[in-house]
């Protein structure tokens, strides 16, 4: 309850004084005093509580998992939400390149007109320029990317997309521009909220991302074994 108090956290919100009667010698009873409790009240007296005492080493060690795990899911819904934008852009890559490949441009013009959106995107910096300042030695650029860079790059894709079909672009030419538009465009808007993505840091390798929530997975499996065994409160009155 002073934890409460110190911290500004309503008191009566989580500790609600009841009373209840106990029964005395001769069918007689009297009035204790008692508290209903919510998960915040049980928390603080874990916490706060003298772990020689089964009930409280059981608390507290079952806060700490819980705690640990929750860590884990948000550090999992975060990579999962990365992994899901990577997939998001090779999609719309790969239809741009077949889009393209329909009206006259090879493999490598769609090599040089995804380097000339990177251009547009990160204000002038090439795809190698912008490797090089995140200190990228191997692998695709947008591996290393964060997820709102990648998701800025998918969208200047998908705005390509839809604008060779619409319009009917044909060839190299036509279609670098309106591949630079695009990513200059979700460059403007980005700006305008104060982001510059070339100034954004690198992420860990997409494919490490990969292997690493598969491991978190095991890891939690494994974490909600560990529990210990719940303490039968009818010997502890």
């Amino acid at each position: 309850m002073q934890s409460c108090k110190t911290l500004g956290v309503s008191i009566d919100d989580h500790f609600r004084e009841v009373t209840k009667m106990i029964n005395l010698a001769k069918g007689a009873q009297r009035e204790v005093q008692d508290f209903m409790l919510t998960r915040y009240a049980c928390y603080l007296i874990a916490q706060n509580g003298d772990p020689k005492k089964d009930e409280i080493a059981f608390a507290q060690s079952y806060f700490a998992v819980q705690t640990r795990k929750i860590e884990l899911i948000e550090e999992r819904l975060r990579q999962l939400s990365r992994i899901e934008s990577r997939d998001r852009l090779r999609a719309s890559e790969k239809q741009l390149s077949k889009n393209i490949y329909q009206r006259g441009v090879d493999e490598r013009g769609f090599g040089r007109i995804r380097s000339k959106g990177d251009q547009a995107l990160f204000g002038g910096l090439t795809t190698e320029q912008m490797k090089q300042r995140l200190g990228i030695k191997s692998g695709a650029l947008a591996d290393f990317l964060p997820t709102l860079t990648i998701a800025a790059k998918n969208l200047a894709t998908e705005m390509t997309n839809h604008n060779v079909e619409q319009k009917d672009l044909y060839g190299e030419a036509g279609i670098t521009t309106e591949h630079m538009q695009n990513n200059t465009s979700v460059r403007g808007m980005l700006g305008q909220r104060g982001i510059k993505p070339e100034e954004l840091p690198p992420a860990e390798d997409i494919k490490k991302v990969e292997r690493k929530v598969a491991k978190d997975e095991k890891q939690l499996q494994e974490k909600s074994q560990r529990l210990p065994k719940e303490i039968d409160s009818s010997n502890n009155q």
